[in-house]
């Protein structure tokens, strides 16, 4: 019978296959500056050469890579998930805009009934420790702060789906989202009622996925989506009532 024996995997093997894996559900991120050889050997209770040639195979695939002078970073493997010709294409319409919202909602609200139900009890008290940040820089009203919190927030609810395919895409489109490309979050996060509304929505959304009960993880995710494309068209609607005003007062002022 065709039987062989097992031989015992080589140690840089088991490294290899552990960074690998981290990097795959999103525990070490793009970017990411990896421990000092001398810690990372310790923590993985490995020889400093077997590291290193885990750290050579891991360069040569393309998920490490090293900076002169500051250490050893996770590779930028996600890249953009667009061309950016068709990025382009998205700033310019503002069809994209409530497309990319409703994929959001579906993707957002299938990542939320999955954390209820496979969330870790670790996973659940990191969106809680980023809901408390969002609490606290409230007060200060900060657009980029809070802007910046919303994004994690949303992102810790997807890293908690324990869906691979789901983590990397997402993550890659929240990246446009925050160069703006979509749209300006900050605007929304300066005015007093909404950041008010939208605080009470991630709370909901916190609430319900701490109480792990998916339905309402869901409709909360659908309920705060929906109410920020709403505020979006009523932004658009307002920019262009003010640029009808606009030409028409420079058209009067002509005659």
């Amino acid at each position: 019978m065709p039987f062989q024996k097992v031989e015992p995997e080589k140690l840089s093997t088991s490294v290899v296959r552990q960074i690998e894996q981290l990097i795959l559900r999103g525990v070490l991120r793009p970017g990411e500056r990896l421990p000092s050889e001398r810690e990372l050997s310790d923590r993985l209770g490995v020889s400093r050469p077997s590291l290193r040639e885990a750290v050579a195979e891991l360069q040569k695939n393309g998920l490490l890579e090293t900076r002169a002078g500051s250490g050893i970073f996770v590779a930028e493997v996600l890249g953009n998930a667009f061309s950016p010709a068709l990025i382009r294409l998205f700033a310019a319409h503002e069809e994209a805009v409530f497309d990319y919202i409703a994929f959001r909602r579906d993707i957002e609200g299938l990542a939320a009934d999955r954390a209820c139900r496979l969330a870790s009890d670790t996973d659940l008290q990191v969106i809680d420790a980023v809901f408390k940040r969002m609490e606290a820089a409230h007060p200060k009203r900060n657009p980029a702060e809070e802007a910046a919190i919303d994004a994690d927030f949303h992102m810790a609810i997807i890293e908690a789906s324990h869906n691979v395919i789901m983590l990397h895409m997402l993550r890659s489109m929240f990246d446009l989202l925050r160069e703006g490309v979509f749209y300006n979050r900050n605007v929304m996060f300066k005015q007093r009622t909404t950041r008010d509304d939208l605080l009470a929505q991630h709370r909901a959304i916190n609430e319900a996925l701490q109480a792990r009960d998916p339905e309402a993880a869901r409709a909360a995710v659908s309920a705060h989506l929906d109410y920020v494309e709403s505020a979006l068209r009523d932004e658009q609607r307002a920019l262009r009532n003010e640029d009808i005003a606009r030409r028409r007062f420079e058209h009067e002022t002509k005659r």
